[in-house]
Protein backbone atom coordinates (compact mmCIF):
# COMPACT_ATOMS: atom_id res chain seq x y z
CA UNK A 1 0.00 0.00 0.00
CA UNK A 2 1.56 3.32 -1.03
CA UNK A 3 2.03 6.00 1.61
CA UNK A 4 -0.65 8.70 1.41
CA UNK A 5 -0.46 12.22 2.81
CA UNK A 6 -3.16 14.80 3.40
CA UNK A 7 -3.66 18.44 4.26
CA UNK A 8 -6.47 20.98 4.34
CA UNK A 9 -7.10 24.41 2.86
CA UNK A 10 -9.68 27.07 3.70
CA UNK A 11 -11.54 28.25 0.61
CA UNK A 12 -14.67 30.15 -0.43
CA UNK A 13 -16.36 26.71 -0.40
CA UNK A 14 -15.28 26.01 3.18
CA UNK A 15 -12.56 23.61 4.27
CA UNK A 16 -11.11 21.43 1.51
CA UNK A 17 -9.06 18.32 2.24
CA UNK A 18 -6.73 16.66 -0.22
CA UNK A 19 -4.78 13.44 -0.42
CA UNK A 20 -1.56 12.96 -2.39
CA UNK A 21 0.63 9.90 -2.80
CA UNK A 22 4.37 9.70 -2.15
CA UNK A 23 5.05 10.89 -5.72
CA UNK A 24 3.01 14.05 -5.14
CA UNK A 25 0.14 12.87 -7.36
CA UNK A 26 -3.29 14.09 -6.28
CA UNK A 27 -5.55 11.16 -5.37
CA UNK A 28 -8.59 12.98 -3.97
CA UNK A 29 -9.87 16.44 -3.12
CA UNK A 30 -12.84 16.62 -0.79
CA UNK A 31 -15.07 19.66 -0.57
CA UNK A 32 -16.99 18.21 2.40
CA UNK A 33 -14.44 19.46 4.93
CA UNK A 34 -13.84 16.06 6.51
CA UNK A 35 -10.25 15.30 7.41
CA UNK A 36 -9.04 11.99 5.98
CA UNK A 37 -7.28 9.18 7.80
CA UNK A 38 -3.53 8.83 7.52
CA UNK A 39 -0.57 11.14 7.82
CA UNK A 40 -0.97 14.90 7.60
CA UNK A 41 1.88 16.49 5.67
CA UNK A 42 2.04 20.13 4.65
CA UNK A 43 5.33 19.34 2.87
CA UNK A 44 3.88 16.68 0.55
CA UNK A 45 0.73 18.70 -0.17
CA UNK A 46 2.20 22.21 -0.44
CA UNK A 47 2.22 22.43 -4.26
CA UNK A 48 -1.46 21.46 -4.44
CA UNK A 49 -2.47 23.80 -1.61
CA UNK A 50 -0.55 26.68 -3.24
CA UNK A 51 -2.16 26.15 -6.65
CA UNK A 52 -5.66 25.88 -5.14
CA UNK A 53 -5.09 29.14 -3.21
CA UNK A 54 -3.95 30.78 -6.47
CA UNK A 55 -7.07 29.46 -8.22
CA UNK A 56 -9.40 30.87 -5.56
CA UNK A 57 -7.65 34.25 -5.69
CA UNK A 58 -8.12 34.36 -9.47
CA UNK A 59 -4.41 34.04 -10.25
CA UNK A 60 -4.43 30.48 -11.61
CA UNK A 61 -6.57 29.29 -14.48
CA UNK A 62 -4.74 26.04 -15.30
CA UNK A 63 -3.50 23.55 -12.70
CA UNK A 64 -0.04 22.12 -13.22
CA UNK A 65 -0.31 19.06 -11.03
CA UNK A 66 0.10 15.33 -11.48
CA UNK A 67 -3.19 13.55 -10.91
CA UNK A 68 -3.93 9.92 -10.11
CA UNK A 69 -7.71 9.62 -9.81
CA UNK A 70 -8.96 6.09 -9.25
CA UNK A 71 -11.78 5.03 -11.56
CA UNK A 72 -12.83 2.97 -14.55
CA UNK A 73 -11.36 3.51 -18.02
CA UNK A 74 -14.55 5.34 -19.04
CA UNK A 75 -14.51 7.56 -15.94
CA UNK A 76 -10.85 8.47 -16.48
CA UNK A 77 -11.64 9.34 -20.11
CA UNK A 78 -14.44 11.66 -18.97
CA UNK A 79 -12.22 13.22 -16.30
CA UNK A 80 -9.48 13.85 -18.86
CA UNK A 81 -12.02 15.56 -21.14
CA UNK A 82 -13.14 17.72 -18.20
CA UNK A 83 -9.61 19.11 -17.86
CA UNK A 84 -9.88 20.33 -21.46
CA UNK A 85 -12.88 22.61 -20.78
CA UNK A 86 -11.34 26.09 -20.63
CA UNK A 87 -11.46 28.17 -17.46
CA UNK A 88 -14.58 30.33 -17.35
CA UNK A 89 -16.45 28.24 -19.92
CA UNK A 90 -19.07 25.51 -19.62
CA UNK A 91 -20.00 22.41 -21.59
CA UNK A 92 -23.16 20.28 -21.58
CA UNK A 93 -23.18 16.62 -20.60
CA UNK A 94 -24.16 15.76 -24.19
CA UNK A 95 -21.36 17.83 -25.71
CA UNK A 96 -18.87 16.21 -23.35
CA UNK A 97 -20.13 12.78 -24.47
CA UNK A 98 -19.53 13.79 -28.08
CA UNK A 99 -16.03 15.08 -27.22
CA UNK A 100 -15.07 11.61 -26.00
CA UNK A 101 -16.71 10.05 -29.07
CA UNK A 102 -19.59 8.53 -27.09
CA UNK A 103 -22.60 10.44 -28.49
CA UNK A 104 -25.75 9.57 -26.63
CA UNK A 105 -23.84 8.78 -23.42
CA UNK A 106 -24.75 12.04 -21.69
CA UNK A 107 -26.24 10.22 -18.70
CA UNK A 108 -23.12 8.02 -18.27
CA UNK A 109 -20.95 11.14 -18.58
CA UNK A 110 -23.06 12.72 -15.83
CA UNK A 111 -22.49 9.70 -13.59
CA UNK A 112 -18.73 9.80 -14.22
CA UNK A 113 -18.81 13.53 -13.53
CA UNK A 114 -20.51 12.87 -10.19
CA UNK A 115 -17.87 10.26 -9.30
CA UNK A 116 -14.97 12.67 -9.92
CA UNK A 117 -12.60 12.25 -6.93
CA UNK A 118 -10.69 15.50 -7.62
CA UNK A 119 -13.28 18.27 -8.08
CA UNK A 120 -12.10 21.80 -8.91
CA UNK A 121 -8.76 20.53 -10.27
CA UNK A 122 -10.71 18.20 -12.58
CA UNK A 123 -13.36 20.85 -13.24
CA UNK A 124 -16.64 18.90 -13.17
CA UNK A 125 -18.34 22.15 -12.09
CA UNK A 126 -17.99 23.38 -15.70
CA UNK A 127 -20.55 20.84 -16.96
CA UNK A 128 -24.16 21.99 -17.20
CA UNK A 129 -27.42 20.53 -18.45
CA UNK A 130 -28.26 20.62 -22.16
CA UNK A 131 -31.02 23.20 -21.55
CA UNK A 132 -28.47 25.61 -20.05
CA UNK A 133 -29.55 25.04 -16.44
CA UNK A 134 -26.82 24.53 -13.88
CA UNK A 135 -27.37 20.77 -13.49
CA UNK A 136 -26.18 18.88 -10.43
CA UNK A 137 -23.03 18.97 -8.32
CA UNK A 138 -21.82 16.49 -5.72
CA UNK A 139 -20.83 19.34 -3.40
CA UNK A 140 -24.21 21.04 -3.76
CA UNK A 141 -25.48 23.59 -6.25
CA UNK A 142 -24.40 26.55 -4.12
CA UNK A 143 -20.75 25.45 -4.32
CA UNK A 144 -21.05 24.93 -8.09
CA UNK A 145 -22.48 28.45 -8.46
CA UNK A 146 -19.60 29.87 -6.39
CA UNK A 147 -17.01 28.15 -8.64
CA UNK A 148 -18.70 29.23 -11.89
CA UNK A 149 -19.06 32.83 -10.64
CA UNK A 150 -15.41 32.90 -9.52
CA UNK A 151 -14.23 31.79 -12.96
CA UNK A 152 -16.55 34.17 -14.78
CA UNK A 153 -15.27 37.06 -12.64
CA UNK A 154 -11.61 36.24 -13.36
CA UNK A 155 -11.98 35.30 -17.04
CA UNK A 156 -10.54 37.63 -19.62
CA UNK A 157 -13.32 39.21 -21.72
CA UNK A 158 -12.14 37.24 -24.76
CA UNK A 159 -12.86 33.98 -22.89
CA UNK A 160 -16.47 34.83 -22.00
CA UNK A 161 -19.25 33.34 -24.09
Amino acid sequence: VPQLYWDTLESPLGKLSLIVDGKGQVITLSISGQEPEGKRSKKHCSKVVKQLAQYFSGHRKIFELRLNPQGTVFQRRVWQALTEIPYGEVCSYGNLARRIEKPGAGRAVGQANGANPIPIIIPCHRVIAGDGSIGGYTGGLNKKKILLALELTHSRPSQKR
